[in-house]
């Protein structure tokens, strides 16, 4: 264990030195709480601006407030009653559809869009550029059905508000979970999966680096001299795992705890993505921290693999393909929480580090499953470093092309 650690202190002080890794998470911790007192900054400006728009009030009345264009010949329409549908702004009528269409091509003009009413159920919509988002249509639609509906009331006799009343009836619907709402939780979960298997590549590769350089430029000749290949695996991967700890946590605490800060000025706008409850922030802890060691000691054998840099991307991307098949598998798995697929991606430790967290905030899930799925992962974990570090030990002096995984398993079948 002392060997162990003289290593990772060693590891420590290269992450903890590097201008790069410092930088970024500083600056990520930075932008996040930016970010989250934004609103309460914007809020606080607005009174300062309360007194600039009065003076500004007085040039505003004397510009011509956007309206809409209505041709009707028939006069269907009640002019005040399709204003309100139409967000209570002003409805003008023309003499003819010329007018209204020369009005609309009028740059002079402040007319949105034009309507031409041919009958209760029939009018011609006109718009001179359409945008993404135009609905008016809909909206004087919406108007025009109710007359269609005011029409047939008086056809047949019948008491206009009383058919509306009926047809307006309001529902009460009283909403009871007893367990988890799977809509709501959704999304923290959807990130949550994204950022495990972020983390997992990022450090991943530079374990695999790492090992690599080593290994290209020869200095783990005289490190395998001193001290134990499995210690060197072990050291490596356990300071990538406090390396990585250390910047997730520190982002999250400072994106958590400002977002909690600011919370009443956000209004619920990003309440799903960071509400998190306590129980799935501790399933991602234990689950992430589990399934990294799984991937990172992998990582650092496939580096051990190789004598050149350039080689590296063969030999890692067996553990690259492995860790996207999982992150496809649960992402796409995550509207059917309660599926064979999920529940045995959540007891398999190559990907119950995203699985079993995820049936967590979302599924029903006991916690004898949870325990279970845990032990199986930790259990992996060590087995995956003691056949990590007798890859690592195999193959860190055999130099030229790269080692095949399965050639490298044959050889520990054969010792």
């Amino acid at each position: 264990m002392k060997k162990i650690g003289t290593i990772l202190k060693y590891e420590l002080g290269n992450y903890f030195s590097s201008k790069s890794y410092i930088i970024s998470t500083l600056l990520i911790c930075v932008l996040c709480i930016g970010i989250m007192f934004a609103p309460r900054v914007i809020d606080s400006f607005k009174g300062s601006d309360d007194s600039t728009d009065v003076s500004d009030k007085n040039d505003d009345e004397d510009k011509e407030e956007d309206y809409y264009l209505l041709y009707d010949p028939a006069n269907l329409v009640d002019v005040d009653m399709a204003s309100e549908y139409l967000e209570k702004t002003e409805i003008k009528k023309v003499a003819g559809l010329d007018e209204l269409k020369n009005q609309l091509d009028s740059e002079e003009s402040n007319a949105i869009a034009g309507f031409a009413v041919n009958s209760v159920n029939d009018f011609d919509y006109y718009v001179y550029n359409k945008g993404m988002n135009d609905n008016n249509s809909s909206l004087f639609e919406s108007y025009m059905s109710m007359l269609v509906k005011i029409d047939y009331c008086n056809t047949h006799n019948l008491d206009v508000e009383e058919f509306m009343g009926m047809e307006n009836a309001e529902i009460n619907v009283h909403e009871n979970i007893l367990g988890k709402d799977s809509t709501q939780n959704y999304w923290y979960c959807y990130i949550l999966v994204i950022l495990v298997f972020m983390i997992i590549i990022m450090y991943g590769v530079q374990i695999a680096t790492g090992v690599a350089n080593e290994k290209s430029n020869r200095s783990i000749e005289i490190m395998v001299t001193t001290t134990s290949s499995i210690h060197l695996l072990f050291g490596k991967v356990f300071a990538g795992a406090i390396a990585a700890l250390f910047q997730v946590g520190l982002v999250a605490v400072g994106l958590l705890g400002s977002y909690q800060l600011n919370k009443e000025y956000w209004g619920g706008a990003v309440s799903m993505f960071l509400d998190i409850p306590g129980d799935v922030l501790l399933a991602f802890a234990v689950f992430g921290l589990g399934g990294f060691l799984v991937y990172a000691f992998l990582y650092g054998a496939l580096g051990a693999l190789v004598s050149k840099i350039e080689d590296l991307n063969k030999s890692a991307g067996t553990a690259q393909m492995l860790v996207m098949i999982v992150y496809i598998v649960v992402l796409t798995q995550l509207t059917n929480i309660d599926g064979v697929v999920m529940k045995v991606c959540s007891y398999l430790p190559i990907s119950s580090y995203s699985a079993m967290f995820a049936r967590v905030a979302m599924g029903s899930v006991e916690m004898w499953e949870v325990i279970v799925s845990a032990i199986i992962l930790y259990v992996s974990v060590v087995v995956m470093g003691i056949i990590g570090g007798k890859i690592f030990r195999n193959s860190t002096l055999r130099y030229g092309n790269p080692i095949k995984l399965s050639n490298a398993l044959k050889d520990l079948k054969k010792k």
